[in-house]
């Protein structure tokens, strides 16, 4: 990883969260502004983004797997989480959390600056293509998933039966990035060729985008309230980096036998708790805390033991 790389992580990720956390704390950005924020980057910019990306993605029958693999990877990780891990978990709005903490991963990111020192620039290609059916199923279940949690909410503090409605949990404003996906798709499909100046705008779109859906984050984040809950979110870590991992490994090694490509898919699988598992928590009235201390835990266990370790393993020679 160049100089550059690391100026731009450090500049679009640590410090929009340090930009939140100082506006908090100085009482310059109230709440208000921090949820429109947030929305204004759901509704708007993913949405924008998507259909641009989408637009260019190309299908090939070939990489069909990563994107598969990667959706077995969440829905893996969201059962295991609802039926098993977080069955201690009594408030809904913990429960909901922990369920869209253990379901949205950090790949397209930091799984992608990982492959890239493991293994390359060709690496850092395959993690994107496998980090694809993140915003999609960020929006078409995981969305939905902490409304319904948080509904439970509300049917439990009012002691009455809360009528679930499939419009409300899938048909709303914070669901336009489909939209958006199936825009882009028609596009490409129908053979219109997307202008250049397209790429140039997203190029600065993607650093103007990293701003706005991490300081939010930043704001959201306090250190005391989610040091209360390190313990609760303990049982993410062996779902996280060892069984969720080994079970996308058993699926795919039959069929992929290059090292560099198995290598890439375990560090894509095992990657921590996503920045936008906090962004959903505030967007729906969840239990922003232990999301935030679920990103935390699992992001230092990540960058400090899971991935050294497998880089030491495979320098070494180490075959998967």
């Amino acid at each position: 990883m160049n100089s550059v790389q690391i100026l731009t992580v450090i500049f679009d990720i640590f410090c929009p969260l340090a930009t939140g956390y100082i506006l908090r704390k100085k009482g310059w950005m109230s709440q208000k502004a921090c949820n429109a924020l947030m929305l204004f980057n759901v509704v708007a910019l993913i949405t924008v983004m998507n259909l641009m990306s989408f637009w260019i993605l190309p299908i090939s029958r070939s990489f069909i797997l990563l994107p598969i693999l990667s959706v077995v990877m969440a829905l893996l990780s969201v059962g295991l989480a609802v039926f098993v891990f977080g069955r201690s978990l009594s408030d809904p709005l913990e429960k909901g959390s922990f369920a869209v903490s253990a379901m949205l991963s950090n790949i397209g990111t930091l799984g992608g600056i990982c492959a890239f020192i493991a293994y390359g620039e060709i690496s850092f290609a395959y993690v994107q293509l496998f980090a694809v059916p993140q915003n999609v199923l960020m929006v078409i279940l995981a969305f939905p998933l902490a409304q319904y949690y948080y509904a439970k909410k509300l049917e439990s503090a009012a002691g009455l039966h809360w009528e679930i409605s499939i419009k409300d949990m899938f048909f709303t404003k914070k669901q336009l990035g489909v939209l958006g996906m199936l825009i882009g798709l028609g596009l490409q499909l129908a053979g219109v060729e997307r202008p250049p100046v397209v790429a140039n705008f997203f190029h600065y779109l993607v650093h103007i985008q990293a701003w706005i859906a991490f300081t939010p984050v930043g704001y959201t984040i306090d250190f005391s309230k989610a040091s209360r809950y390190y313990k609760k979110v303990l049982s993410i870590l062996p779902l996280r980096f060892l069984i969720v991992p080994l079970v996308v490994y058993l699926i795919a090694r039959p069929f992929i036998h290059d090292q560099r490509l198995l290598g890439t898919i375990l560090i894509a699988a095992a990657t921590p708790t996503a920045i936008n598992s906090v962004i959903t928590a505030q967007l729906f009235g969840l239990d922003v805390d232990l999301s935030v201390a679920s990103f935390l835990e699992t992001t230092v266990v990540y960058v400090l033991v899971a991935f050294p370790l497998f880089y030491l393993y495979i320098s070494y020679g180490g075959q998967l």
